[in-house]
């Protein structure tokens, strides 16, 4: 049966899509700090390479998440699913808005400080917790 495989990818790549989520706002932190032409040089190939594999799990990760929806048609008149698709929704305009900061970073056009990208960082923990409890407890 396919279905297992499909749906143990699909989480493989979720967990790698938000492990970029959580680590590239956070050198978005230490690049803001930065003062240094060589640091700034290094944190912007580093935030480049991240990103194209955070881009690479997004796309397998949503691609996955829609074959299990082919699958599980059933799911769709389910409220708690819309509600997790929103919050998927959330997320993939969070990763887009992180391209847009990584290139105003690329060509030095970053104003927002190293405070900002800390509390920024929070968001993908949130959004999280919502889509895990949304797609564990099924509240409704």
């Amino acid at each position: 049966m396919i279905y297992p495989w499909i749906k143990a990818l699909h989480l493989v790549f979720v967990i790698a899509w938000f492990a970029a989520l959580f680590y590239l706002p956070r050198l978005f932190v230490y690049h803001a700090d930065a003062t240094d032409a060589v640091s700034d040089a290094r944190f912007k190939v580093m935030e480049r390479r991240l990103f194209a594999l955070m881009n690479l799990a997004a796309t397998l990760a949503l691609t996955l998440g829609i074959s299990l929806l082919v699958l599980e048609p059933g799911w769709l008149s389910a409220g708690w699913l819309h509600l997790k698709l929103g919050f998927v929704l959330a997320l993939v305009v969070y990763h887009i808005y992180c391209g847009r900061l990584l290139s105003l970073f690329r060509d030095g056009r970053n104003r927002h400080s190293a405070r900002w990208f800390r509390w920024f960082n929070e968001v993908p923990a949130l959004l999280l917790l919502a889509i895990v409890v949304l797609a564990v407890v099924k509240p409704l």
